[in-house]
């Protein structure tokens, strides 16, 4: 009898550390799957991540050669203006050279006129 009781009780341990072994192997397999998932989750976001920092450093780029591209529009009008400016005033100066001397050249031939009417 008492070999029929030990070889029950050693084979109700067996059947337990089997059912353990189990057990052990199904929640092994659970927090293996939690690590992976964990694992996507995590890679998801780091690519999400890039990808919003990239989309951010494209506009940001965009936004400053567009600004760049204003300013140097606003200074080559400018440089206009103040070209068109100068060239008039350049053109005024010449204008008035230009009546000055025909002034003087018509005051030198009436003056030169003069002169020989009183001889």
């Amino acid at each position: 009898m008492k070999t029929i009781f030990s070889g029950a009780v050693a084979l109700g341990m067996a059947m337990s550390l089997g059912a353990c072994s189990k057990n052990a192997q199904d929640q092994s397999a659970d927090a293996a799957n939690a690590i992976g998932a964990d694992i996507s989750a995590t890679t998801r976001n780091a690519v999400d991540d890039v990808q919003a920092a990239t989309d951010h450093a494209l506009d940001s780029a965009g936004a400053t050669l567009d600004n760049a591209g204003d300013r140097m529009k606003a200074g080559a009008e400018k440089a206009d203006h103040s070209l068109d400016h100068k060239l008039d005033k350049a053109g005024d100066s010449i204008e008035n050279g230009a009546d000055k001397a025909r002034d003087a050249t018509g005051k030198a031939l009436k003056d030169a006129g003069n002169a020989i009417e009183k001889q």
